[in-house]
């Protein structure tokens, strides 16, 4: 996958076990795996996308929750399948992974922080 050879560290790769666990309950649940198995070819590559998209996320370590956040990164079929993966796991979370629902729900009440500036190439007119 053209998308899996990011690293993630901090903030970034909590929210991406966050991700990775939404989808494998969802998965689990819809395409017919096992609770031992990986995820399904779809569900995978979703998850490589949405690795890259914080790997490429202009907020960094101060990124806000997706719900939160004014800069929508995410295509729109993916961004539909995100919805999806979160209504369906967003309940279960905290049965399967506590620790991760409640960081996330008080990670989703911050108020998200300005969009960092862009760096511009200065022109010389001569």
């Amino acid at each position: 996958m053209k998308f899996a050879n990011v690293e993630l560290t901090g903030a970034l790769a909590t929210e991406f076990k966050t991700i990775v666990a939404m989808t494998g309950i969802y998965c689990h649940a819809h395409h017919q795996r096992d609770s031992g198995q990986e995820l399904c070819d779809e569900c995978q590559a979703f998850t490589a996308f949405a690795k890259f998209r914080l790997f490429k996320c202009p907020y960094g370590q101060e990124k806000p929750t997706c719900k939160q956040c004014p800069t929508h990164c995410y295509r729109k079929d993916m961004k539909e399948m995100a919805r999806t993966i979160m209504v369906y796991s967003g309940p279960r979370m905290l049965l399967k992974h506590p620790y991760l629902a409640i960081r996330h729900l008080l990670h989703d009440r911050k108020a998200p922080p300005p969009l960092p500036s862009k760096k511009r190439r200065e022109i010389s007119i001569p």
